[in-house]
C-alpha cells in the first residue's frame, strides 16, 4: 500500500500549534527553557540526574546530555529537559483492515486509521519497516497531523479505531496518549501494535485509553532476544501481564525466523509460559518470516515449521491459534473450541462470513473478544 508523505512547513506548524495551544494540548514551557522545534513537546516520564536527563518510558532508560538523542531517535535533551520529537508529525498514515494488525477478535471486518512516526526503541535485524523505524522524525517526510486531526481523519474515513503501528508507538508515547484520549471521548477505539518494550507505569497510564493491543513476542530466550533485537525478554513478558490486568484486549504475534526463533523447545517453552500465566484465551498468531533488512540471506519460514508451532500451542492449551503471512494455509479462521464450528471465515484480511451472536457460537460457547 503506497503512503503519501508531506513535509511540515513553518506556517502550517505555527497554525496547528496555535490551535493546539488554545485547546490545551501543549504545556507551556518554563522560563529559560529551549523552545522546541516543529514536532517537539516536553516529554512525559523523565527524571534529572547528575549524568543527564533520564527517559523513563522504556527499559532502555537513556541518560542524555544536552543535544543527545535517545536510542529510539525520538527524544532529545535540551537544557536538562527531555523533549519528544515525535508529536503531530507522522510519516505514515493509512486506513487498514483491523485484521492486518493482526487483530482477529477485535471488531472484525472494520477499518483502523493507522499512523506512525519514525523511530523505534529496538534494533531488530529482521525489521520490515526499517526505513522508518531505524531513523528519526527530522529525517522523514511527514504529515502535519495533530491529535484532533487524527481523530477527525478516523471519523471521516468511517474507521471505528485508530491504530498506533508500523514503527513503535512506545517511542511516540505523548502523541499516542493525547490522541487516544481525544479518540476515547469521540467514541473511537484505540489500538497499540507494539513490541511491548515499555516500563510498567507509563504503560498503566496509557492503558486507560487503549482498547486493544497486538504485542510482538519475538522469541523466548534472553540470548535470542538480545541478539535479534538488542533488547531483553522479561520486560515484554511483564507488559503482556500488564495489558491483560488493565483490561486491554490482547493478541500476541510470534514471527518465526528460521535459525533464530524457530527452535521447537523454545516455542514449547513460550506456549507453556502463556498457558501457565493465564493466556489460553489470548489469540496467538504465528507469522511467516520473509527475508528483510539485515536478514535478507535467511529463507522464508517453511510452512511445516509454522504448522508444528501451531500444534505445539494447541497442545499447551491455547485455544485460538493462527498462522499469518501464509495465504491458503487454512489457519486464519476462528474455530469454536467446543464444537469445532467455523465462527469466522476469513480470506486474507477479508471476512467471508461470521456466525457469532452476542459473541457466542451457535453451540452456546462464548468466544472471547470485542465484537461490537
Amino acid at each position: 500500500m503506497k503512503e503519501r508523505n508531506y513535509n511540515i512547513t513553518r506556517r502550517s506548524f505555527a497554525r496547528r500549534g496555535s490551535l493546539a495551544l488554545a485547546a490545551g494540548f501543549i504545556a507551556p514551557f518554563p522560563a529559560g527553557a529551549a523552545r522546541p522545534a516543529p514536532g517537539e513537546r516536553l516529554a512525559m516520564f523523565q527524571a534529572e540526574s547528575a549524568r543527564g536527563v533520564i527517559c523513563q518510558i522504556c527499559p532502555n532508560e537513556c541518560t542524555l546530555k544536552d543535544g543527545e538523542l535517545s536510542d529510539c531517535r525520538n527524544r532529545i535533551a535540551r537544557k536538562s529537559k527531555l523533549y519528544t520529537m515525535a508529536y503531530g508529525n507522522p510519516c505514515a498514515v493509512n486506513t487498514d483492515p483491523v485484521e492486518k494488525k493482526p487483530l482477529y477478535h477485535f471488531l472484525p471486518g472494520t477499518a483502523a486509521f493507522s499512523i506512525a512516526t519514525a523511530g523505534c526503541n529496538l534494533a531488530c535485524l529482521n525489521c520490515q519497516n526499517w526505513t522508518i523505524s531505524q531513523t528519526s522524525p527530522d529525517k522523514t517526510q511527514n504529515y502535519d497531523l495533530p491529535p484532533e486531526d487524527v481523530v477527525a481523519g478516523a471519523a471521516g474515513k468511517g474507521c471505528r479505531s485508530i491504530a498506533y503501528t508500523y514503527s513503535e508507538p512506545v517511542t511516540f508515547y505523548e502523541y499516542v496518549y493525547e490522541t487516544a484520549k481525544l479518540a476515547r471521548s469521540s467514541g473511537i477505539r484505540n489500538i497499540m501494535v507494539s513490541n511491548g518494550y515499555i516500563n510498567r507505569e507509563p504503560l498503566r497510564q496509557l492503558c486507560r485509553y487503549i482498547d486493544a493491543a497486538n504485542i510482538d513476542l519475538k522469541a523466548f530466550s534472553e540470548s535470542t532476544y538480545l541478539k535479534l533485537t538488542g533488547a531483553k525478554l522479561q520486560p515484554v513478558l511483564d507488559s503482556l501481564r500488564t495489558y491483560r490486568d488493565e483490561g486491554v484486549w490482547l493478541e500476541i504475534t510470534n514471527l518465526v525466523v528460521p535459525g533464530w526463533s524457530d527452535k521447537p523447545d523454545e516455542i514449547k517453552q513460550m506456549c507453556g509460559w502463556l498457558a501457565e500465566n493465564g493466556f489460553t484465551d489470548t489469540p496467538l498468531h504465528f507469522s511467516r518470516f520473509q527475508p528483510q533488512y539485515k536478514l535478507e540471506h535467511v529463507p522464508p519460514t517453511p510452512p511445516g515449521i509454522l504448522a508444528r508451532a501451531a500444534e505445539t500451542a494447541r497442545a499447551a492449551g491455547i485455544k485460538y491459534v493462527y498462522i499469518g503471512n501464509l495465504p491458503g494455509s487454512g489457519n486464519d479462521d476462528t474455530i469454536c473450541p467446543s464444537c469445532g464450528n467455523k465462527v469466522i471465515d476469513r480470506s486474507g484480511f477479508r471476512i467471508v462470513s461470521k456466525s457469532l451472536t452476542d459473541g457466542k457460537c451457535s453451540c452456546g460457547t462464548s468466544i472471547p473478544g470485542v465484537w461490537n
